[in-house]
């Protein structure tokens, strides 16, 4: 008989075992071993026990057969792993740079099996006559508990161990010696965890309007058609694209397919399960990483057993094992935290575009703001655009205001709420309508201006801003250059130049402090590190129990709130001058978002933004919901300066306890990077040099093709391979950041 080998990934996290072991399967195993299980081989010289991957099964030895191991055996007891899964792994590891045992990591969140949940019941085997003597009998020899518990079971037939013991207060020694006398036998149910808190209130579809139809026919008639595509749905805030959403779903429950619903915040989780439940029930799930171990590994299980249609949660979600898989939707595609930040550094949108290639899914990618890189692939037809361009139920955008603080300033207001938005605080309040305050701090990074005339400290050569350092010295992270903390605004002349900061605290303090009456609830990570505090926020803000939502980005993606008809936006500056090329992007997507938020019903919306660059592309574009104006400017922008989506990013990331071997290790790979003839900056030191005594340097590579960046990062793979310092040097690849270094 033809021998049969297995490829199999050792499970050690580390950079030495990143590579296929090949062992003999013994006939005894031939008939049960699969791609993508679990399997235990003796590893090294000592033969100890390890489990891997097998990843390949083949009759080919690729060794001398003297040094072919026998496998030992298949590890049944931890949950299976589909062979695509590890097709996917495999993938991520080309495309971003990792081990192969980091990447099976991420596809394979939930390994270990955990104890299932067990219910018990208690049930009644007499028949009643019978039962009616004995309770009797108890009565009659004052035995009160089991005559209590006969009564109930008598009525019921059948009760919970939890009624049996704490509401009629029933010991364990009375059931069991009344299962030993044949009255009463006890029965035990498996169930699964409940993650969600959300109760199911069953409703009818909403009517689609013509245009949403028309896009929902359009998906049907592809999918029918055995087209599987990329949508980007572009629609504006409150235009309705959830029903969009609801209404493919429903095509794939009829087709028998499942669907994962990515969304890019825990915080987005209360609203999002409760539509999704009002339409389709407990066959939602979701998973996220407030929920225990035990919790995700059981909705993992329902989602290997179908016994759900639909998976709602964060970039992890992407990985459920859904045997039958239609249809990826990424809500807010547009976001940040689809990019992980741990090491694969991949992108939820692009692996779940290959997922679904290798499924045979659709994915559908929404957002009022898509990202840059996106829009270009669906205005080039890479993706198949669909636009909604008015909000639905007849509902009107919100009337924006741009309030400039440099005005106020002059104007002797120093309180951080300009007058026309303090003016609409107080006129809600009386109203009784509700009102969000966003904080806009995301890419805040020490960023240096002038309050007087709004100018901010740029670096002349990259057009990103400087970032202030600790004794006086402003930097640029894309070039290394260097200046001095200016005394005076070196465009006005003002001394009233420095760093820029606010914090929600401040903002909730003030609020409580000008406005008494009113009741505010804060939403940060501060507030939020409960397990269920997000639900518990958005539930309370949702049924009005307060005035005032302030908040940071969590607050402004995706939630609908009837009765918010004003939005004040604090400080739209702190994201438009990151040091970061994507700033405005961010700024005109936060700003967008935030605006979205009110007027979403009956009463209509106004909005306040408060900055001291009004006349910014972003800001304007923003406040008047123009994607369109706002992708040509900042596309134009990025053609000029070679940035994404125009040229493609690759960072090298260095990391050491040891600076001098981190700086050569850096510049040893930047001299082989010079030599590939590819367009580079640095190295340089990341904008933390050093975080809790580890330091840290990148190297920024851009090409026009992504391909050959890729082929850069396994030309620098195999280079780290031989060298010395590679112990000593932990060295990360993250194609097109998200986020500064």
């Amino acid at each position: 008989m033809e021998v049969m080998y297995a490829d199999i990934i050792i499970n050690i996290s580390h950079e030495a075992l990143d590579r296929v072991f090949q062992y003999r399967v013994p006939l005894s195993l031939r008939e049960k071993i699969n791609v993508g299980q679990q399997v235990i081989v003796p590893f090294g010289r000592g033969n100890k026990q390890q489990k891997g991957f097998v990843v390949k099964l083949g009759s080919q030895s690729n060794y001398d057969e003297s040094k072919i191991k026998d496998m030992i055996g298949i590890e049944e007891q931890l949950v299976s792993v589909e062979s695509k899964m590890i097709q996917l792994a495999y993938w991520i590891r080309e495309n971003y740079g990792s081990t192969m045992i980091q990447a099976l990591r991420t596809v394979l969140p939930v390994q270990d099996k955990m104890k299932q949940k067990v219910k018990r019941f208690l049930v009644l085997e007499l028949d009643p006559v019978h039962g009616l003597a004995l309770l009797e009998e108890y009565f009659s020899k004052h035995y009160v508990a089991k005559a209590r518990l006969l009564a109930e079971l008598l009525d019921c037939g059948r009760i919970s161990w939890e009624i049996a013991t704490k509401k009629l207060k029933i010991g364990k020694s009375t059931i069991d010696g009344m299962e030993r006398d044949g009255i009463l036998r006890v029965e035990s149910e498996h169930y699964f965890r409940n993650p969600s808190k959300v109760p199911i209130e069953r409703k009818e579809a909403l009517p689609l309007n013509e245009k949403q139809q028309e896009i929902v026919d359009d998906f049907i008639c592809d999918y029918r058609g055995e087209q599987r595509k990329t949508y980007l749905l572009h629609g504006i805030t409150g235009s309705g694209k959830t029903e969009v959403y609801l209404a493919a779903i429903e095509e794939m429950i009829k087709e028998g397919k499942q669907t994962i619903v990515l969304i890019p915040e825990i915080a987005l989780t209360y609203q999002t399960v409760k539509r999704f439940t009002s339409r389709f029930g407990d066959r939602v799930s979701i998973l996220n990483s407030k929920m225990s171990k035990g919790e995700r590994y059981d909705q993992w299980l329902r989602a290997k057993e179908g016994k759900v249609d639909i998976m709602i949660g964060p970039r992890s979600a992407l990985f459920v094992p859904f045997e039958n898989l239609g249809l990826i939707i990424i809500d807010e595609e547009h976001e940040g935290s689809y990019k992980s930040e741990q090491t694969p550094r991949y992108h939820a949108r692009e692996v779940a575009i290959e997922k679904a290639a290798m499924e045979h899914a659709s994915v559908i990618l929404g957002s009022a703001t898509p990202s840059i890189e996106s829009y270009q692939k669906a205005l080039d037809g890479t993706y198949k655009l669909w636009t909604l361009k008015e909000r639905a139920k007849d509902a009107v955008l919100p009337e924006v205001y741009i309030e400039d603080l440099r005005e106020e300033l002059k104007a002797g207001n120093r309180s951080m709420f300009s007058r026309k938005l303090y003016e609409l605080i107080q006129d809600r309040l009386n109203k009784k309508e509700q009102i969000m305050l966003f904080l806009n701090r995301r890419g805040f990074a020490g960023f240096v201006s002038c309050r007087s005339c709004g100018h901010v400290m740029g670096c002349s050569h990259c057009d990103v801003s400087l970032t202030y350092h600790r004794g006086g010295t402003l930097k640029c992270h894309y070039c290394g250059h260097e200046e001095e903390m200016p005394k005076v605004c070196p465009q006005c002349g003002s001394k009233m130049i420095g760093t820029f900061g606010l914090g929600t605290q401040k903002v909730e303090s003030a609020l409580l402090k000008e406005f008494p009456q009113a009741k505010v609830l804060r939403m940060d990570m501060d507030t939020t590190r409960k397990k269920h505090s997000y639900d518990e926020i958005l539930a309370a803000f949702s049924n009005d129990e307060a005035d005032i939502l302030v908040g940071t980005q969590m607050i402004v993606k995706g939630h609908d709130f009837a009765n918010v008809t004003l939005v004040g936006i604090l400080a739209a500056d702190l994201s438009l001058h990151s040091n970061d090329y994507r700033a405005g992007e961010r700024t005109f997507q936060l700003l967008t978002q935030a605006a979205g938020r009110a007027g979403r019903a009956e009463k209509p919306g106004e909005v306040v933004i408060q900055t001291y660059s009004p006349d910014h592309y972003s800001i304007v574009t923003a406040s008047q919901q123009d994607y369109e104006e706002f992708y040509r400017q900042e596309m134009g922008y990025r053609t000029m300066l070679k940035y994404p989506p125009v040229y493609q990013m690759l960072v090298v990331f260095f990391a050491s306890l040891d600076e001098e071997k981190c700086s050569q290790m850096a510049q040893r790979a930047a001299e082989i990077v010079k030599g590939c003839k590819v367009h580079f900056i640095g190295p340089s030191e990341a904008t933390f040099a050093k975080i809790k005594d580890v330091y840290r340097q990148v190297l920024y590579i851009k090409e026009p093709e992504y391909e050959t960046l890729v082929r850069m990062k396994d030309r620098l793979e195999e280079w780290l391979e031989q060298s010395e310092l590679k112990k000593d040097v932990m060295v990360n690849f993250d194609f097109n950041p998200m986020n500064s270094y």
